[in-house]
């Protein structure tokens, strides 16, 4: 029995590389795909783009190149935890809290990555993304902070208001920002989407 199946998760395919993956996900349609980033030919940051159309997308991988890390969010992941950074028991959490849409993990360094390659975008894209996108001021607080990785509860304290009043605002950047990810909302708000 594996770590995801002791933790409730049901298993309902492996696959070898990306091209196998997009095609496995076409067919069983799972409600999230584990990736790495480092498979034979379609590799995992390529495959996120069509996976992240069927289902939820959570990489795991040992890179932590900057680069990689900005495209897979870009490209439509989740979440993206770091091997190593992590315990069995938080991968479960990850993949039960990434299906449920409760939150889009990053492993801190994962984090810093993904902030540091959506800041290196050109200055009139990031200006351009922040020009109006129609967030109330708290509402920008709150995707600041998410911006810098912050989960729910962390945003929560530094806020002092509620998680669900966090998770209330998250929902509502979301919506405004068109975009059904963390990432993806990061990369919006720092004017790196495609």
């Amino acid at each position: 029995m594996s770590i995801l199946e002791a933790g409730g998760v049901e298993v309902v395919g492996e696959a070898v590389d990306g091209t196998q993956a997009v095609e496995l996900a076409r067919r069983l349609r799972p409600d999230i795909v584990l990736l790495d980033v480092r498979m034979p030919g379609v590799d995992g940051v390529a495959a996120a783009g069509p996976l992240s159309v069927l289902s939820k997308v959570l990489m795991l991988s040992y890179d932590t190149d900057a680069d990689v890390i900005g495209q897979a969010v870009r490209n439509g992941a989740s979440g993206y935890l770091v091997h190593g950074t992590f315990e069995a028991d938080e991968l479960v959490a990850a993949v039960h809290d990434t299906v449920a849409g409760r939150s889009s993990p990053l492993s801190p360094s994962a984090s810093r990555a993904v902030v540091e390659a959506l800041r290196r975008e050109p200055a009139p894209l990031q200006a351009a993304a922040r020009d109006d996108p129609g967030l109330s001021p708290r509402e920008a607080q709150v995707m600041d902070l998410i911006a810098q990785g912050r989960s729910n509860g962390e945003i929560a304290g530094a806020l002092v208001v509620s998680e669900y009043t966090v998770k209330n605002h998250v929902n509502r950047i979301f919506a405004k920002l068109q975009v059904r990810t963390r990432g993806a909302a990061i990369a919006r708000w720092l004017g790196t989407a495609r």
